[in-house]
């Protein structure tokens, strides 16, 4: 059967209404030519800036050629999901305060990965039962968020949801940059999208920001002196030339997005599931330095967190406890922790200790 124009434009007209009604604040549709975004990701690749995530360099052409990945693939639907948390302390306050935890702002809920991954499961579902009406051939396709080699903020940005920062974000002019992506991979000949034009200007607020510097040119970072990689990514030692700039940032950095003048138009959240959990918005440095494995999965449970595990957990509090402002209570937490099992932990913890001016 021949799709009718007709049919398939009504028919996108549709998938966007249902996916707004599901709960996303944007449904965009594009088709699969990377062209342009493929011969900047693998000069970024080239200069090493993916740094020990091997992952990135994996899978061939599949991450830029969508139909690689998930053959007859011809059309993209891209979505947008709002995260920024109701009722959450507020992020420069907390930054601010060097004996508490700063947890970046998407992580203080349940685990976008799965959400998305309902929710967009959810709307496939409705294409599949919905299509019969638009006499559409039969429907392929495959969902994904952040967990396969998809180049989301490039197809995203021609699907029409927003343009590509220059902290390499992607930005939108009704809701900054607090939101999550998601995508559809499919096999139906959709009309596309427009693409929206960039509008950073002259702005280079969120290169200034960068605590590492880690924005090297607008549009690219080097992951490699990024905070959300040293402290989510990386799984080995932190570098001495990051700890002292990582302040109490434990799990994440915010500091491009908090900066960013678009993100005074960010939109609350209107998922449950990415509310704050367990008082993770401002929580004490020497509260979650004392949880041992049990209390760190129990807490952890349902959350993005909880896949870089204990040890990883207690490497990043350590530093932050190591940049906080002396104190004995937090020198007593760090000596309670010099014999941990952990190498990695006890690294981390000396170096913090003589941040303090203690040698252990």
């Amino acid at each position: 059967m021949i799709d009718k124009p007709n049919n398939l434009e009504a028919l996108a007209v549709a998938i966007k209404d249902w996916g707004k009604a599901i709960g996303f604040s944007h449904v965009g549709i594009t088709d699969t030519d990377l062209a342009s975004a493929e011969w900047h990701y693998q000069a970024w690749i080239k200069k090493g800036f993916h740094g020990a995530m091997d992952y990135m360099a994996k899978h061939g052409n599949k991450r830029t050629q969508p139909a690689e990945l998930v053959a007859a693939t011809m059309r993209v639907i891209s979505v947008r999901m709002d995260y920024q948390p109701p009722k959450a302390k507020d992020s420069e306050t907390v930054l601010q305060k060097s004996d508490q935890a700063f947890i970046s702002r998407y992580a203080l809920g349940r685990d976008y990965h799965k959400v998305l991954r309902h929710r967009l499961q959810k709307l496939c579902e409705k294409i599949q039962s919905e299509l019969p009406k638009y006499q559409c051939e039969q429907f392929q396709y495959r969902v994904f968020t952040d967990s396969a080699p998809v180049l989301e903020v490039a197809l995203a940005e021609k699907a029409g949801l927003g343009w590509r920062g220059k902290h390499t974000l992607l930005l939108s002019r009704e809701s900054g940059s607090w939101f999550f992506l998601g995508e559809i991979y499919t096999n139906l000949p959709l009309p596309i999208d427009t693409p929206t034009g960039n509008h950073c200007g002259t702005c280079n607020a969120c290169i200034e920001v960068c605590p590492t510097q880690a924005i090297v040119a607008p549009y690219e970072v080097d992951a490699r002196r990024c905070i959300s990689y040293l402290t989510i990514e990386l799984k080995t030692s932190i570098p001495e030339e990051f700890r002292s700039l990582i302040g109490n940032r434990i799990y994440g950095c915010d500091d491009c997005q908090l900066t960013c003048p678009w993100n005074r138009f960010g939109q609350i959240t209107q998922q449950n599931d990415f509310h704050v959990r367990h008082g993770l918005d401002d929580i004490s440095l020497i509260e979650v330095f004392a949880w041992d494995e049990l209390t760190f999965k129990e807490k952890m449970a349902g959350s993005a967190i909880y896949r870089i595990g204990h040890e990883q957990w207690l490497r990043n509090v350590a530093i932050g406890l190591g940049n906080a402002a002396s104190s004995p209570e937090i020198i007593n937490a760090l000596k309670a922790r010099v014999n941990d099992p952990s190498t990695l932990v006890r690294e981390h913890v000396a170096w913090a200790l003589q941040q303090h001016h203690i040698t252990v």
